[in-house]
């Protein structure tokens, strides 16, 4: 699964793209769950992706993703989006 972070997102992360490697589809609360595990800590003066991603939204291969719940495929793209100033 390719994840691929934005603005304050990629911040947090400290990249602006990963792969996660899983066998199986994930819902979106499993991956987020997973992406803060890999990532704990933040780089210094960021917020850490545990504070970020709950503001996020997530498209998956293009598509709002907005439920918890919602299943990933293990090809897909996921890109986190968090809040943009001005819209």
């Amino acid at each position: 699964m390719l994840v691929r972070y934005f603005a304050a997102a990629a911040a947090a992360a400290g990249t602006e793209e990963e792969h996660v490697e899983t066998t199986t589809a994930l819902t979106r609360s499993e991956l987020q769950q997973l992406l803060v595990t890999l990532h704990p800590v933040a780089p210094p003066g960021e917020r850490t992706l545990a504070q970020v991603l709950p503001q996020c939204s997530w498209l998956v291969d293009g598509v709002a993703a907005r439920a918890p719940e919602s299943p990933l495929a293990p090809a897909a793209t996921v890109d986190v989006l968090p809040p943009f100033a001005g819209g």
